[in-house]
């Protein structure tokens, strides 16, 4: 099985003191659809809303994605 991928845009908002709204409004996209993004209930993130959330938060995607491997049974 393979691993996945979590969302750590929590921790990146937090870091750069940014709220819901503010990044929503930045983005161009709901706070609706960005809270599902932030608290990881999506499967996939478009690249564009991903280089959007990056610029306004001035960071890389590695710094809001991380790979987590399965554990092996």
């Amino acid at each position: 099985m393979t691993g996945h991928i979590v969302l750590r845009l929590d921790r990146m908002m937090q870091k750069r003191g940014r709220s819901l709204n503010w990044l929503a409004e930045q983005v161009g996209i709901t706070n609706v659809n960005l809270s599902k993004i932030k608290n990881n209930k999506v499967s996939a993130v478009r690249f564009s809303t991903l280089a959007a959330i990056c610029e306004a938060l001035e960071c890389q995607p590695g710094d809001i994605l991380i790979y987590v491997r399965e554990e092996k049974q």
